[in-house]
């Protein structure tokens, strides 16, 4: 019995260990592995209509891979190459003066009813041109951290690129073996079968309700308020486009930080019809989106209160970068679906 124990605790411990190595293994390109299960995930339907129709594995993953490159990856790339040409103009006219920010400030400052003035003092915030010279200098410093921060940028494209090549490849297999390779993780689960299939369809339906939902909801009010900002001669509509969308992303904060300010400052810079043309589509058209689109894009498949998304999303961005925003409501979520199956079963004891 003793010999018995001693070898079921050491194949266990053996069992961990080399998962652990494994893991860390793939760490360098867990964004490419999560990006490729994501894409797995929400082009499974595609994939099913055309393995039915060509009664081929490789040629429905294929197709399916292809569907996706001219779907996500091509506009994505071509967004972010315009992206980083804009931001680099943007803060070398920062950087040169040539965006004048100190006017700008005055400007504002000059337009502000006397008692907002007067507020401002008390605050010992009355000194316009100590502010000018805190914003202009916090701008310079934030160019040249973006001129030194290039060189970096440019060497960190071919881990880009290698990343994308892991991602595309892996999701070809995971079109062709998904089904099987659930299955396999199924039959190898040390869980009861209905824990693991509910826990699998949870991570399916997060992440449906996440990208599918929330990514399609924040490009929506990213493009309108890109293309708003690019109507009444803001510069550099695409970046401030790009933030909106970012934004979006976080419940109960959305893209009116962005627009909401521009448009006030818009209104005391005298140019009331540019403020209130923004603040009327700001209000009615991108603040009604998340209203209107929500319900049907991501139904009651994140079943999440708002206060829990929005922390676990800022939590898992702050934890993991940009891929955080799927990965937070994800733990989340399964931190729900587990406990939840655990007092399940503690009320049927």
């Amino acid at each position: 019995m003793r010999k018995t124990t001693i070898e079921g605790v050491s194949f266990v411990t053996a069992v961990v260990l080399v998962t652990a190595a494994f893991v860390w293994l793939l760490l360098p390109y867990y964004g490419a592995i999560l990006w490729a299960t994501i894409l797995a995930i929400l082009f499974r339907p595609l994939y099913r209509r055309l393995f039915h129709r060509f009664g081929g594995a490789n040629i429905a993953a294929g197709l399916s891979l292809l569907a996706c490159i001219c779907i996500v990856v091509l506009p994505g790339s071509i967004v972010l190459a315009s992206l980083a040409q804009e931001a680099t103009s943007l803060y070398q006219r920062i950087d040169t003066r040539e965006f004048d920010v100190s006017s700008m400030l005055q400007q504002i400052y000059d337009a502000l009813p006397t008692f907002v003035i007067n507020g401002l003092q008390s605050l010992g915030l009355g000194d316009i041109s100590e502010i000018q010279n805190s914003l202009t200098s916090f701008m310079g410093q934030l160019a040249q951290a973006f001129a030194a921060r290039a060189v970096i940028i440019g060497q960190g494209t071919l881990q880009f690129v290698v990343s994308l090549g892991v991602m595309l490849y892996l999701l070809f297999f995971l079109f062709r073996d998904g089904h099987s390779l659930a299955l396999a993780i199924r039959r190898a689960s040390p869980l009861k079968d209905r824990y693991t299939d509910q826990i699998f369809a949870k991570f399916a339906s997060v992440v449906r309700a996440t990208v599918k939902g929330n990514v399609i909801i924040a490009i929506i009010q990213g493009t309108i308020g890109g293309v708003m900002f690019w109507l009444i001669g803001i510069e550099a509509g695409l970046l401030w486009g790009v933030l909106m969308a970012l934004l979006s992303l976080l419940p109960a904060v959305g893209a009116a930080l962005v627009w909401g300010p521009v448009a006030g400052f818009l209104l005391l810079s005298g140019e009331y019809g540019k403020g209130l043309a923004l603040l009327a589509v700001g209000t009615l058209v991108i603040g009604m989106v998340d209203n209107l689109l929500r319900p049907q894009l991501v139904g009651k498949d994140l079943r999440l209160p708002d206060y829990v998304i929005l922390i676990s999303t800022v939590g898992g961005i702050s934890l993991f970068g940009i891929n955080g925003f799927v990965i937070g409501p994800l733990i989340a979520a399964l931190f729900v679906a587990v406990w939840s199956l655990f007092s399940d079963d503690q009320t049927i004891a």
